[in-house]
Order: C-alpha cells, then sequence, then structure tokens
C-alpha cells in the first residue's frame, strides 16, 4: 500500500499552503461520534488525525506506510506506527476501534476487498472516501484524449501514479453490497467540493461526483441516502 501522503502530495501541499482543512477531512470528521476511538489508516502527514483531535476530541491512532509522514505525525504528537494495509491490518484483534478510516487510499492498495473486510472486523465502523473514476471529466479525457486520464484530484501519470485500483461509486457500492455491508451513510462532492443532492439517482453522483465518502457497518442495509 503506498501513503495517502504519496497519492495526495499535489493536494496536500495545497492545504498546507493554507489553514483550511480540505472539504473531504471535513465531511470525514462530522461522520465520527466525540470521544471515539479512531483507527487512520494510510494517515499521511496527520491531518486527518489531527483534526479529528482538535474536532472530535477522539482516542486516535494511525498507520502510515512511508517513515516520513510516520516522523511527521510522532513530531506532531500524534499516536503513529509505520504500517501496510495490506499486510498488518490483519494483525489487529475483532472490534478494536469504534472507527476505521481510510481516506484517499482504498485505490492505492492491492486488495481492496480484504483490507475493507478487516477494517469492518477491526472496527464497528469504517468510513472510506475515493476519488470517483466515473467522473465526467474522466470519461471524456478516455473517450476523446484517448489517454489514461489526469485530474486535480488524480494528478499522476499512468506510468507512476500509485493508484492501482481505480473505481467509481458504482463499483464501490456493489462492491459493499457482495460482502454484505451496510451504507449509512454517503456524500458525493462535485469538483468544487459541493455534496450533490442527496435525492439524485446514483448514476448522477457516478456522473457528477469527483470523490465519494461512504460511512459503513457490518450488518446487510438499504441505500444510505
Amino acid at each position: 500500500m503506498l501513503s495517502r501522503a504519496e497519492i495526495n502530495s499535489s493536494a496536500s501541499t495545497a492545504v498546507r499552503a493554507s489553514t483550511v482543512p480540505r472539504v473531504d477531512l471535513v465531511l470525514v470528521a462530522e461522520m465520527v461520534e466525540r470521544g471515539a476511538k479512531v483507527l487512520d489508516v494510510g494517515c499521511g502527514d496527520g491531518e486527518l488525525l489531527r483534526l479529528l483531535s482538535e474536532t472530535r476530541g477522539v482516542d486516535g491512532r494511525g498507520i502510515e506506510l512511508s517513515r516520513e509522514g510516520v516522523n511527521e505525525c510522532v513530531a506532531k504528537g500524534l499516536a503513529v506506527i509505520q504500517g501496510d494495509a495490506d499486510t498488518d491490518l490483519a494483525d489487529y484483534p475483532d472490534d478494536a476501534f469504534d472507527y476505521v478510516i481510510l481516506s484517499q487510499t482504498l485505490q492505492a492498495t492491492r486488495h481492496p476487498r480484504v483490507v475493507l473486510e478487516h477494517m469492518l472486523r477491526i472496527g464497528r465502523r469504517a468510513i472510506v472516501s475515493f476519488p470517483n473514476f466515473g467522473h465526467w471529466q474522466v470519461r471524456l479525457q478516455l473517450l476523446f484524449a484517448g489517454h489514461m486520464p489526469r485530474t486535480d484530484i488524480l494528478p499522476f501519470s499512468w506510468y507512476d501514479t500509485p493508484n492501482i485500483h481505480h473505481c467509481t461509486i458504482k463499483d464501490f457500492r456493489l462492491l459493499c453490497m457482495e460482502i454484505g455491508v451496510q451504507m449509512e451513510k454517503a456524500v458525493a462532492l462535485n469538483a468544487w467540493g459541493s455534496p450533490l443532492r442527496l435525492n439524485a439517482p446514483w448514476w448522477f453522483w457516478n456522473l457528477f461526483g469527483e470523490q465519494a465518502v461512504f460511512l459503513l457497518s457490518r450488518q446487510t442495509g438499504t441505500d444510505p441516502r
């Protein structure tokens, strides 16, 4: 698994230049209950963990693949260890956390389904955010330009991207249904960071949502909107 710091290097640099947290991280934080025990998988520079600590008062832990990311987190006083989601989540006991979070990292894991299953084994709930490969800009670049898409949220060229399992919002919903996961809440953001209408059909989200955030639990459920 590649680190969130590597996946979102361009976006993270822009965010650090300002003091405003990324919209998707704010959405993730709003889904977490105050005082909860949280594991942030692929926590990068610790931006989300710090936001959760400051705004939700959580007992936060993190694992991060890159040594640079771990050092940056530790320097901020965050409880982060070096680890790989694809191999190390298996070592955590059942129900060890209230929430396990995977922010903008799912597409960089080698075994996304296994990672998601482990998240819901070791946490009561999971929160997953990811870039939507079904967004209209991605489709147009493939259709008319004939090359792998590059957008603000997917800034890498095909030969140096850390993303190895792109998925659409539709793909992720199908995976959740296949493994019997309840989608408690879902939010899709457009290219300007604004949420799309909750009552919009899923195909609309899949076409106009640049990224999505899902709150999941183990029980089989229905449409989260």
